[in-house]
C-alpha cells in the first residue's frame, strides 16, 4: 500500500464505518472492513508521521448521536487490536513479554457495547461506548433489559462493562413479526442490538429481547489479583455467563480454545466474530498499558470469513475527499452472516482487472466480523455470453469533468466538485477538528444541496432564515447548531491547523506546529518545518503548498475564527526534557505516572535505547532493565523516583 491507497482506503472505511456503526444500517459486510481497515494499521506502523487526523485507527468508536443526554464514563472504554491467524497471535504474545502468562478467553460476542454504573448496589446509569470517553444515556433503555440487575450485592463504585446482544433465534422470530406488521426488516442481529438500545421508547427496547453479556470491568474498588476471578465475582452479582470461558496456560491451549469456540460458530445461539484473548493477571496488565487506540494486554481473534456466492450486476463510483474515484460493486443481493449484502468494494479498476471481472459474472464474496465485503475469486467457468466489459471512467461522476488517470488511481481534479467540497466540509466540522456538535454529514450535504453553504467559511455565515424551507428543522434543533458553531470559533489552534485538511498534516504534527510556531504558523519556511521532529521533506512541502495555495482564504477563514494560542507550562524538576522508560509492576497505575512525567516536560518512552535517561523499575522487571543495564542506562526504582520529585 502507497500513500494514495492508503488515503483512499481511509477514506472507504469511514463511508462504511459511518453505515455500519453510526446510522444502524449497513451497506456492506463485515469482511472487507477488517482486511482493510489491517491494511490501514500497517500502512500507520511503518509511515507514522503519514497517519491522519481522519483515520478510523484513531477512532475508538462511533459517532455520539443528538437523541440522548451524553455522559462520560469515570475509566475509558478502549477498542480491541485484530488479530487474524496463530502467526499474528504469537507476535502478539511476544510484545512485551507475554510468553510466560496465563490468558483468559471467551467468544467476541456482535453486539452494542455498553457501561453499567452501579454506587451502593443501584444502578445509576446505563451508557453506550461512544468515542470511548463520552457516550449516551440510554439508562432507560437498560432498565427493561431483564438480564441487567437493578440491584446488585455490592456496596463499592464499580462500572460493569460488557455486551448487548440478540440471540439468533429473537432475531428471525422478531423479523418473522415484522413482516405480519408489514415493517422492513431489521438488517441483522448486531445492528438490531445497537438499534434497539437507542430506542426512545422503551417500550420497544423491551420488545427486542435484549439480553446484556459482561466482559470486564471500568472504575472500580476491587482487589481481585486476575481478571478471570474479577469476571466470575461480577458474574456472581446477577449477570449472565457464557458456558464457553477459560483460562489457558500456553499459547497451545489458546490456539486449541479458538478452534474448539470455531466449531461452535454456527451452534452458539448468540452471533460471534471472534474471540477475546487477554492477560489474566491484572498486574501485568497494568505493565503493558495502552497504545494510543487498544490495550496492549488483550486482542480480538477474529474468526475466518465466511463466502457466498452472488452476480455481479453493476459498478457505481464513489469520489472521495481527495479527488480518487472508487469502482464500488453493485450485486444482486446475498445474505452472509446474517446482514444482506449488495455492494462490494473493489479498490480500484487495477484490482477489476486483477480479477478480470466483468458485469454480469458470478462471483466469490467473503465477509467476517465487523467487515465491508470483497470480491476475492471470478467464476470465469459459469459466464454464458451475457457478460460485458467494465470500462474505465473518463469524467467524473459528480461534476463531470474530466479525470485524470494515473494507472492505478483515477482522480478528479476539479477542486470544486461537489464530492471533493463536502467532504471537505464534512471533515473541518468533525469531532477530531472543529468538532461542530450536530453539524453532521447528512446536514451538511441537505445545506450543500439547497445552497446554503459552498465551501468552508460559509458554515460561519448561517443564520436562522438560512433554516427557512428544510424539512425537520425545528427551532431547538436550529438553536443547538448555531449555538455550536459559535462555540467552535475560538478553537485549540492545533485542532484549527488539522481543520484544514493539509495532506500529511494531521493531529499530532499540527500540535506541534501549533506549540513550536504559535505566532508564525502561517509563514513557515522549510527549514523551520523540517526542525520538527518526525517531520519529513513530503510533510513539509505539502505543508507549504497548501498555505500558498489557501493563504487568502484562511485570513479570510480567520475573520470569523479566532484560534487560541495554547501555552502548556511545565513543572520544572530534573526530569524536565528527560527521556524516561518505565517497566515492571509499580505502586500506582502506568498511565497515571506517565501523566505526571508528561507535566514535568518528559517523554516517556516504550523502549529502551542509548537516547534513553533514566528507567524507572518495579517489581518483575523483564528485558528492559537488561538492555538499561548493557546500554549504561541510569536505574531507578519507585522510591528514588518520588525523592527526585520532591528534591526538585
Amino acid at each position: 500500500m502507497n500513500q494514495k491507497e492508503y488515503l483512499e482506503a481511509v477514506d472507504t472505511l469511514n463511508i462504511w464505518a459511518k453505515a455500519y456503526y453510526t446510522d444502524d444500517i449497513p451497506i456492506a459486510s463485515d469482511d472487507e472492513y477488517d482486511a482493510l481497515y489491517h491494511k490501514v494499521v500497517k500502512f500507520e506502523k511503518e509511515n507514522p508521521s503519514l497517519k491522519v487526523l481522519f483515520s478510523p485507527t484513531n477512532r475508538i468508536g462511533g459517532e455520539i448521536l443528538d437523541q440522548f443526554e451524553k455522559l462520560a464514563h469515570k475509566a475509558r472504554m478502549w477498542s480491541m487490536e485484530d488479530i487474524f491467524s496463530d502467526t499474528e497471535l504469537l507476535a502478539w504474545i511476544e510484545r512485551g513479554d507475554k510468553g510466560s502468562q496465563r490468558f483468559f478467553v471467551e467468544p467476541k460476542f456482535d453486539g452494542a457495547s455498553l457501561n453499567l454504573t452501579y454506587e451502593n448496589g443501584i444502578l445509576k446509569s446505563a451508557v453506550t461506548r461512544g468515542d470511548g470517553e463520552i457516550g449516551e444515556d440510554v439508562t432507560n433503555n437498560a432498565k427493561v433489559i431483564s438480564s441487567i440487575p437493578l440491584k446488585i450485592p455490592y456496596d463499592g463504585f464499580i462500572e460493569i462493562r460488557g455486551e448487548v446482544v440478540i440471540a439468533k433465534k429473537d432475531f428471525e422470530e422478531i423479523n418473522a413479526k415484522r413482516i405480519q406488521d408489514g415493517l422492513n426488516l431489521l438488517a441483522n442481529p448486531r445492528n438490531a442490538a445497537a438499534g434497539s438500545l437507542r430506542q426512545l421508547d422503551p417500550s420497544i427496547t423491551k420488545s427486542r429481547r435484549l439480553k446484556f453479556y459482561p466482559w470486564g470491568v471500568g472504575a472500580n474498588e476491587l482487589k481481585f489479583a486476575t481478571h478471570s476471578q474479577m469476571m466470575e465475582f461480577v458474574r456472581s452479582l446477577g449477570f449472565l455467563r457464557d458456558d464457553f470461558i477459560r483460562v489457558c496456560n500456553s499459547v497451545d491451549e489458546v490456539k486449541n480454545a479458538y478452534s474448539k469456540l470455531l466449531l461452535l460458530r454456527d451452534e452458539k445461539p448468540i452471533m460471534m466474530d471472534g474471540m477475546v484473548v487477554r492477560i489474566d493477571s491484572l498486574a501485568k496488565c497494568d505493565e503493558l498499558g495502552f497504545t494510543v487506540k487498544f490495550p496492549k494486554f488483550m486482542v480480538a481473534y477474529k474468526f475466518p470469513a465466511t463466502q457466498k456466492s452472488a452476480k455481479l450486476l453493476d459498478i457505481a463510483l464513489q469520489v472521495g475527499r481527495t479527488g480518487v474515484v472508487t469502482p464500488v460493486g453493485i450485486l444482486d443481493g446475498v445474505e452472509i452472516d446474517g446482514a444482506f449484502v449488495r455492494n462490494v468494494t473493489l479498490h480500484n479498476f487495477d484490482e477489476i482487472e486483477r480479477l478480470g471481472l466483468m458485469k454480469g459474472d458470478m462471483v466469490c464474496v467473503i465477509r467476517s466480523g465487523d467487515v465491508i465485503p470483497k470480491i476475492t475469486d471470478v467464476y470465469k467457468s459459469r459466464r454464458d455470453g451475457t457478460q460485458s466489459n467494465i470500462e474505465r471512467p473518463t469524467n467524473c461522476p459528480k461534476c463531470g469533468s474530466e479525470l485524470l488517470d494515473e494507472g492505478v488511481f483515477i482522480k478528479c481534479q476539479n477542486l470544486s466538485c461537489k464530492a471533493r467540497v463536502v467532504s471537505s466540509i464534512i471533515y473541518f466540522a468533525s469531532k477530531k477538528c472543529m468538532n461542530i456538535d450536530g453539524l453532521g454529514d447528512a446536514i451538511i450535504e441537505l445545506l450543500y444541496e439547497n445552497g446554503k453553504i459552498s465551501s468552508i467559511i460559509d458554515i460561519y455565515r448561517l443564520d436562522r432564515g438560512s433554516f427557512n424551507g428544510l424539512e425537520g428543522f425545528k427551532d431547538k434543533k436550529i438553536d443547538n447548531i448555531l449555538n455550536a458553531i459559535n462555540i467552535s470559533k475560538t478553537p485549540p489552534l492545533h485542532r484549527f491547523i488539522t481543520s484544514l485538511g493539509i495532506e500529511h498534516i494531521g493531529e499530532v504534527a499540527a500540535k506541534k506546529i501549533a506549540l513550536t510556531y504559535p505566532n508564525n504558523w502561517l509563514n513557515l519556511n522549510q527549514d523551520e518545518l523540517l526542525s520538527l521532529d518526525g517531520f519529513g521533506e513530503a510533510m513539509a512541502l505539502s505543508y507549504l503548498e497548501f498555505m500558498r495555495v489557501n493563504y487568502d482564504k484562511i485570513i479570510e477563514l480567520m475573520e470569523f475564527v479566532k484560534p487560541k494560542i495554547e501555552d502548556i507550562k511545565f513543572t520544572q524538576n530534573i526530569f524536565s526534557g528527560k527521556t524516561i522508560v518505565i517497566t515492571g509492576t509499580l505502586s500506582r497505575p502506568r498511565d497515571e505516572i506517565k501523566k505526571e512525567l508528561e507535566s514535568f516536560g518528559a517523554k516517556v518512552s516504550s523502549s529502551v535505547s542509548s537516547k534513553s535517561d533514566y528507567l524507572l523499575s518495579g517489581e518483575s522487571s523483564g528485558s528492559k532493565y537488561d538492555k538499561a543495564i548493557s546500554l549504561g542506562v541510569k536505574i531507578i526504582d519507585e522510591k528514588e523516583y518520588e525523592r527526585l520529585i520532591n528534591e526538585g
